[in-house]
């Protein structure tokens, strides 16, 4: 229970100093490219998009202490991944530059 609201806690900071714009190095991936592949991307729409998705993250964890239960665990896990899935497209269409 502890591990949730810990794990939900920094998800939320994360978030948070990413939309801010500190913390690009926080973007799995984003942080290790050249600068060739780092010019491919919007910053603003990448930071967006996964600020975003971290800050959405966060509350819905908190969700899973009302409910311990094993349907309500993979309901998150399916809708966690799920949203992985839209944020790995978009980050490759949207948040790229044209």
């Amino acid at each position: 229970m502890i591990v949730l609201i810990i794990v939900a806690a920094i998800l939320l900071i994360m978030g948070i100093i990413i939309l801010i714009g500190k913390g690009d190095n926080l973007i799995a991936g984003y942080n290790t490219a050249s600068k060739e592949e780092k010019s491919q991307y919007n910053i603003k729409r990448l930071r967006s998009l996964i600020g975003g998705i971290l800050v959405v993250l966060a509350p819905m964890m908190l969700l899973l202490l009302r409910k311990e239960t094993l349907t309500a665990t993979f309901s998150f896990v399916l809708l966690t991944f799920v949203l992985c899935i839209v944020v790995v497209i978009l980050a490759n269409t949207w948040a790229k530059k044209r």
